[in-house]
Formats: structure tokens, C-alpha cells, sequence
């Protein structure tokens, strides 16, 4: 796909946090993103750049309907779970959501003759890497995944491969790191049920709309004790999206890639910029270690450099806790209800 073509783009789960910022980028970029989404954990009010398709990625009528009738030519496919905790004790939703929903969309993808995806994936593919404590992880480390969400992720990669190699999609699955923070816009931005991020839960203690933190674990070995995370801002993943939908690829061609910064923030460091922007300090207490917490995952962002042209421009400690923050304190859809103590509103 060249920057001179502009087609439709089906986004799945563009409803969420990551799709919804991608579906903007897409817009501002000139395609026209087709938001395809069951609304279980997105938000109909995140769909603010293009047409919205309400449906399930289990349901092939669906989204063959929705790519004939806006004459989609490439998807962006973000729609799953990804709560790892909740994949440990629903293994088998997991599996059917992540990896069957995504043997249906490739199906009708190759029935409708798109040969274009770009897929949301993750550093769970890696697991605890093998390399140093604070060794940045390069594409072709060891995959060993520690959660049945790791391990859907990577089949999925697999499968996706293996249906470029077969068909002759062009594929690239994107692996991210930390996803933080928000449109500078204020328009959108991230809202989980339960919240389980850092950055958010962080903000919401530091405005007394949460509990004091849990660090977990101060004696890693690491500059401060505590564990290193590699935050990039959901802008830049958005930019990433649209830079991978847009890269010159052979037919059959499939790259996996990861999104990150190559620098590794402890949360330490991430409760410091919390406070400095909230103009308060974030109460925190110190806990024990979590099991299977490793004290560092950061990513060699070399190959997203070479392959995609893709730097992050927006991914300071200090830029994201400053756009998180806009965006809690904003009266806008999942962080304005929350903070009213109302109901989700889809």
C-alpha cells in the first residue's frame, strides 16, 4: 500500500484505547477507518473519525457485511482480551476470542481478497526474557510466554504468518511494550474496567479518586530496586499503526515488530512524573515482589526504526503523566464517569 492510495481501514476493537487513537491517526493520515466493535470494553463515544460497525469478531456474516459495504482494502486488527490475570483463569475464552476470532477474520479477509493487516500483539510473546536484567529485547529473542494471553498472542502471530506465506497476505504483527497516556486532545484516552495499568491507577491515588499504591518489590536489580517498564505514548503507537499499514511489503511477506523506547522508566521514576504533573505526591506503600514479575522488559526499537521509519516523538516520562492527567481530569467518556462515580456508558 503506497501514501498515495487511501482506502477503507476495518479497525477491530477500534472502540478501545489503542484503536481508538489509531482510528484518529488514521483519519488525520486521510484513510477512512471503519471502527468494527462489540462494545464490551470500548466506548461508542470513542468513535469519533469514521463510520461505526457494531459487531463481534466471532461473527463471520458481520464483518464479511461490513468490509463489502465499505469496500475495506486492509485491516487493523486490535479487537480481544487482554487482561493477563483473568487469562490465567479463563484460558479457553481467551483462546476462542484471540485466536479463533482471528481464524475468522483472516477467512473472510482472504474471501473478500483484503491482503492487507496490521495486528495488535504484544511483549507477552517473550515472557521473562533470558537476556540481561536490563538487556533491551530484540524480535527474535526466545518466545516463552508466562500467561495464556502471552501465549494466545503469539499463536496468532504464528497462524498469521502462516496465512502470508499460504495466500499471500501481507502481514505485520506489532509488539508493544507500555502502553501510556493520552490524546494531547483530551478527547480521548484510556479507560479500562477494572484499570489495571500503573499511569492511571497512579493519577487516581494521586487525586484521591483511588487507593494508595503497592510497589511491588523494591529489591530488583535495577538502579532504584524497583522494576523497569518501557512506556511509549498511545500516539506513537497510533503512529506506528499507520506507518506499519503504509511500509512497501512483497506479497506474502509477514514482520513482527516491537514498539518501544529502548529505555526503561522504574515505577519509581512513574509515581515521581505522576506527582510532578498532578502537583501532588502519589501515596504509595512497599510491598513483596509479585510472582513472575521480571525486572526489566524493554525493547530494542531498532527494527521499528529500519522497517517502519518510526521513532517515538511523544513518549517522555513527563509528556504522558501530563496528557494521562488532562485526560482523567476531563468530564469525557470512561475517566468523566468514573471520576462521577457513575455507570459505563456504551
Amino acid at each position: 500500500m503506497t501514501r498515495d492510495s487511501k482506502p477503507a481501514v476495518l479497525v477491530t476493537g477500534g472502540a478501545g484505547y489503542i484503536g481508538a487513537h489509531t482510528a484518529k491517526a488514521l483519519h488525520e493520515r486521510g484513510f477512512t477507518p471503519i471502527v468494527f466493535d462489540n462494545l464490551q470494553s470500548g466506548f461508542r463515544e470513542a468513535v469519533q473519525w469514521g463510520p461505526f460497525v457494531h459487531g463481534d469478531i466471532a461473527d463471520a456474516a458481520a464483518l464479511h457485511q461490513a468490509i463489502t459495504t465499505h469496500d475495506v482494502k486492509a485491516v487493523i486488527h486490535f479487537a480481544g482480551l487482554i487482561e493477563v490475570g483473568r487469562s490465567t483463569k479463563r484460558p479457553d475464552l481467551f483462546w476462542d476470542v484471540n485466536v479463533a476470532g482471528t481464524i475468522t477474520l483472516l477467512t473472510v479477509m482472504r474471501e473478500c481478497g483484503v491482503g492487507r493487516l496490521v495486528f495488535s500483539s504484544s511483549a507477552a510473546v517473550y515472557g521473562q526474557s533470558d537476556r540481561g536484567s536490563q538487556a533491551a529485547i530484540v524480535e527474535d529473542d526466545a518466545k516463552a510466554p508466562v500467561s495464556p494471553y502471552g501465549d494466545t498472542k503469539l499463536a496468532a502471530e504464528w497462524m498469521i504468518a502462516a496465512q502470508c506465506r499460504a495466500y499471500g497476505l501481507r502481514g505485520v504483527a506489532l509488539r508493544y511494550f507500555n502502553a501510556a497516556g493520552a490524546d494531547p486532545s483530551g478527547l480521548i484516552g484510556e479507560a479500562h474496567e477494572p484499570e489495571t495499568h500503573l499511569i492511571p491507577l497512579a493519577i487516581a491515588a494521586a487525586l484521591g479518586d483511588g487507593p494508595a499504591l503497592t510497589v511491588f518489590g523494591q529489591d530488583f536489580d535495577t538502579p532504584d530496586g524497583t522494576c523497569l517498564r518501557d512506556y511509549v505514548h498511545v500516539t506513537d503507537l497510533a503512529a506506528a499503526h499507520v506507518a506499519a499499514l503504509e511500509v512497501e511489503l512483497a506479497e506474502g511477506a509477514f514482520e513482527a515488530v516491537n514498539l518501544g523506547t529502548g529505555e526503561g522508566c522504574s515505577v519509581m521514576q512513574v509515581l515521581a512524573a505522576v506527582g510532578k504533573a498532578a502537583g501532588t505526591p502519589v501515596p504509595c506503600a512497599i510491598g513483596p515482589r509479585r510472582a513472575g514479575d521480571p525486572p526489566s522488559l524493554v525493547a530494542s526499537p531498532d527494527r521499528a526504526k529500519a522497517l517502519l521509519g518510526w521513532t517515538p516523538s511523544h513518549s517522555s516520562l513527563e509528556e504522558i503523566a501530563a496528557d494521562a492527567l488532562r485526560w482523567e481530569r476531563s468530564p469525557s467518556y470512561g475517566a468523566g464517569v468514573r471520576r462521577a462515580g457513575g455507570a459505563r456508558r456504551a
